[in-house]
C-alpha cells in the first residue's frame, strides 16, 4: 500500500457522509443519505435510474453542493478543501466531456500534468488496453474506448480514492473483465473504490459492501451475500427486487 500523501490526513475513513440531502426544482433527489467507506474497500452504490446514485457520488466528490448534510473525503471537506481533495481523488463519470480533437496520448499527458506524482502514461494505457490507440483522436474512439480512456484519466494522479460511475457501460465482455481486474488491482494496492453500478454480476464480483438506494434513500447496506440473506433470496437480482420493489428491467 502506498503511504498517505501530504494532502491526505492519516487515520481518517475514506468517506464519511452524514444525512446528505439534495433537491432539484422541488423534487428531492437524495434524502438523508448516510454512508461510511473504509480505506481499501470497494463499496457499490446500487439502484434503479433516478434512485439518487449519481447525485450522491457527485456530492461526495465535491462536484455538486449538498443542500444539507456533511461529507468528508479522507478527512477533507470536498467543498472547502477542493484543491487538496483533487490530489487524492479520481473520478470517472458515465458521460465523458473531453476535447474531441486531442489524441489519447495528449489527453493522458494533460491529465498527468495536473499532479505532482502521476502514474506513468504507458502504465495507464496498459491498464485499460489502449496502448495501440495512443495517436487516435478522442472523437475517433469507439464508445467503449472512450469509456476506458475516462477510467485511465481518473487514475492519472495515482489517487487514494476512486469514484467510478457505471464502470463497464458499453464495454464488450473481454474489456469488462479487464476493467474488473484493474479495480481489483486498485484494492490490492490499498486504493478505496466507490462504484456506482446496476450490473449485478459486477457488484457481486467486486464489492465488499453494497449501499442500496431507492427513491433517494438508503434501503440497506450489507455485503452482497448479506443482502441476499436479508431478502431471503437466492440471487442478488432477486434480493434487489425484494428490497426495493422494483423490477429488474427498471435497472437497465
Amino acid at each position: 500500500m502506498s503511504p498517505p500523501t501530504s494532502a491526505e490526513p492519516s487515520g481518517a475513513p475514506a468517506i464519511v457522509a452524514e444525512r446528505l440531502h439534495k433537491r432539484y426544482r422541488g423534487t428531492t433527489a437524495v434524502h438523508d443519505v448516510s454512508l461510511r467507506v473504509h480505506r481499501g474497500e470497494i463499496v457499490g452504490v446500487l439502484g434503479v435510474n433516478g434512485a439518487g446514485k449519481t447525485t450522491t457520488v457527485e456530492m461526495i466528490a465535491g462536484l455538486r453542493r449538498p443542500d444539507g448534510g456533511t461529507v468528508r473525503v479522507l478527512g477533507l471537506d470536498p467543498q472547502r478543501d477542493r484543491a487538496r481533495v483533487r490530489q487524492v481523488l479520481g473520478v470517472q463519470l458515465q458521460d465523458a466531456y473531453l476535447h474531441g480533437a486531442l489524441t489519447v496520448a495528449e489527453l493522458v499527458g494533460l491529465y498527468r500534468s495536473f499532479y505532482p506524482h502521476p502514474r506513468p502514461a504507458a502504465e495507464l494505457l496498459g491498464l485499460v488496453g489502449l496502448d495501440g490507440q495512443r495517436h487516435v483522436r478522442f472523437e475517433k474512439l469507439s464508445g467503449g474506448q472512450q469509456q476506458r480512456l475516462s477510467i485511465a484519466l481518473a487514475l492519472a494522479g495515482a489517487p487514494r480514492l476512486v469514484v467510478l460511475d457505471e464502470l463497464t457501460t458499453g464495454l464488450d465482455p473481454r474489456a469488462r473483465r479487464r476493467m474488473w481486474a484493474t479495480v481489483e488491482g486498485l484494492r490490492d494496492d490499498g486504493v478505496t473504490v466507490l462504484l456506482v453500478s446496476h450490473a449485478m454480476e459486477e457488484v457481486e464480483r467486486l464489492c465488499d459492501r453494497v449501499v442500496l438506494l431507492d427513491a433517494g434513500r438508503v434501503v440497506a447496506t450489507d455485503t452482497p451475500a448479506g443482502l441476499v440473506a436479508r431478502a431471503g433470496a437466492t440471487t442478488l437480482d432477486d434480493a434487489f427486487v425484494t428490497l426495493t420493489g422494483k423490477q429488474l428491467e427498471d435497472v437497465e
